[in-house]
Order: C-alpha cells, then sequence, then structure tokens
C-alpha cells in the first residue's frame, strides 16, 4: 500500500480530529433528549432546525432548548431531581464538564438530572458585528423557567418528587439559575398546554462560582442555596459569593458556602480532579440529604 501524499495525510488527520470533537461535545447518545418547546422556542422557531456549533467539549448557535436526560436506577432514586445549566459567559455551554458529566455523577447518586442547553446572549456562533437574537433576561430566562415547568410536569413518569426540584449552574449558567430562583413565575393551572400549569421557581439552587454575583439579591422565601467557588477566582465571584452569602443570611434563606484554597474558576467536575475543590459534588449531597431534599438510607 503506497503511503498518503502530504496534501492526503493533512486531509485524514484535519478529519479525525475535526470528528474526534464533534464526538467530544456530543449528547451521550443512550441518553434521552427533549425539546423544551417541539415547534420551537418563543423566538427562535424559524431557527430550530439550526446545526449547534460544537468545538471540542463546547457547544453553541442554540435555537432549539433542550434536556438531556439523566434518571437514576429505580433501585437508587430518591424522588430529587436537579437540571444542570453549564456555564460560558454566555457564549457557548461547556457541556462536558459542567453538564454530562454532572448529569452522570447525579444520576448515579439517585438524583434524576436534567442539563439545560440554553439560548445564548453572547452566542459566539453569530457573525461579528451582527446584533445578538437573545437576552439573559428574556431568552435564557425563559428557557431555565420552562425547563422548570417541564421537569414538574413529568414527575410521576419520572418519579420525581416534584417538591423537590432544583437547578445546579455554574458561572454564566449560575446566573440563569439565580434570575429562575429570583423570578418567581407561578403556574397557569388553567394553561392549555400542561407544561404551563406547575410552577417554575425552584425548590432549591446551588451556584458554582456563579457570574455576576452583584445582581443576586434574595428576597425572604426565596430558594435555599448551595454556593461553591475557588479563592483564585477573579474577584467579583471569589469575594462576591461571600456577600451573596451575607445576603441570603440577611433575607432568612438557609445558605451554604464553600470557598476552595487551592481552585480557581471553572473547575466543574472531572474525574482527574482529586483536590478538595474536585469533591463539591458530595458536599452537595450531603447539603441535600441535610435539606432533606434527598432521604437518608
Amino acid at each position: 500500500m503506497k503511503p498518503l501524499r502530504p496534501s492526503l495525510r493533512f486531509l485524514a488527520v484535519a478529519f479525525v480530529l475535526f470528528a474526534s470533537a464533534l464526538a467530544h461535545a456530543a449528547a451521550p447518545t443512550d441518553r434521552p433528549i427533549i425539546a423544551l418547546w417541539p415547534n420551537g422556542a418563543p423566538g427562535s422557531e424559524a431557527r430550530r432546525t439550526e446545526p449547534e456549533k460544537i468545538v471540542g467539549s463546547n457547544v453553541s448557535n442554540i435555537h432549539q432548548p433542550t434536556l438531556t436526560v439523566y434518571l437514576p436506577a429505580p433501585a437508587i432514586a430518591t424522588g430529587c431531581a436537579i437540571i444542570v445549566v453549564p456555564g460560558g459567559g454566555h457564549a457557548r455551554l461547556a457541556i462536558e464538564h459542567e453538564g454530562y458529566s454532572v448529569g452522570q455523577w447525579l444520576a448515579d447518586q439517585g438524583i434524576a438530572a436534567f442539563v439545560l442547553k440554553h439560548r445564548l446572549a453572547k452566542d459566539d456562533a453569530t457573525p461579528a458585528g451582527t446584533t445578538q437574537p437573545y437576552t439573559i433576561e428574556r431568552d435564557a430566562l425563559a428557557d431555565g423557567q420552562r425547563a422548570v415547568r417541564l421537569v414538574r410536569s413529568r414527575a410521576a413518569e419520572w418519579a420525581i418528587n416534584p417538591t423537590t426540584v432544583g437547578m445546579l449552574g455554574f458561572s454564566a449558567g449560575g446566573e440563569v439559575v439565580a434570575f429562575t430562583a429570583m423570578r418567581a413565575a407561578p403556574g397557569d393551572t388553567t394553561a392549555a398546554d400542561p407544561i404551563d400549569r406547575p410552577s417554575a421557581r425552584p425548590d432549591f439552587q446551588a451556584l458554582i462560582y456563579p457570574g455576576k454575583s452583584g445582581q443576586i439579591i434574595p428576597e425572604k422565601g426565596a430558594p435555599p442555596v448551595f454556593l461553591a467557588a475557588g479563592y483564585g477566582d477573579r474577584t467579583d465571584i471569589s469575594e462576591g459569593l461571600a456577600e451573596v452569602y451575607l445576603r441570603f443570611k440577611r433575607a432568612g434563606v438557609p445558605a451554604e458556602l464553600h470557598i476552595y484554597a487551592g481552585a480557581g474558576h471553572g473547575f466543574g467536575l472531572r474525574e482527574s480532579n482529586k483536590s478538595p475543590a474536585g469533591a463539591w459534588p458530595t458536599r452537595l449531597r450531603e447539603w441535600l440529604v441535610d435539606r432533606k431534599f434527598v432521604p437518608t438510607k
């Protein structure tokens, strides 16, 4: 067999690398993927069939928001559910270490998990100089609220307790979770769409190195919160999250704060991370048990 000419060899290598990148961020093929709005999200109907942009473990160009479903084995199911919202500066979603790996870990702990792909306010697939079609407080928030409602609407089917449905967000995804928790959206029991009938307010929230901490202003009666970040993160997060904790405290809302001395931004959930910051999911589960969102065995 003759060796490939240099040009053909380059193309072959490029194809392998491209295919690998696509596969890296692709949703697990054994997990159901559910569109939040089967006919397209409000304002995005005409673009819902556009392919997503996938680069490494990042995904963008999201016009059809979805949930990737991770259900625990029935023998270990706790009835608790968490909607996982990856970060990425609102330009992309870090879908692996802040999404799929978290969903799998939660399912292994008996917690139903739903990884949210939401519309991005600074989508890196939007050409430079072009107006972004989405905003955080309109579209990303609408996707977060719809995700909570969808999970609650199918609670019986998925063996979920509809009063223990929470949200977990990283970085920019933490902003989406915080807005969803702060912007109470009661359900409409007369709505024609059954998904619109339950409340969109999560029962608890977990904010992992969330952005724009200055905008997180909880009111009395807000959902309890679990907070975590790294000491080496930028000031508005590493110091700002301590102030967020105090705001929850002043509002009389149960809160727990973890600042990891040896961590910076974006540690997410990686099997290779053996530092104390890498154990934040265990601390989260302990908190869920302590707050009685997850039953003790």
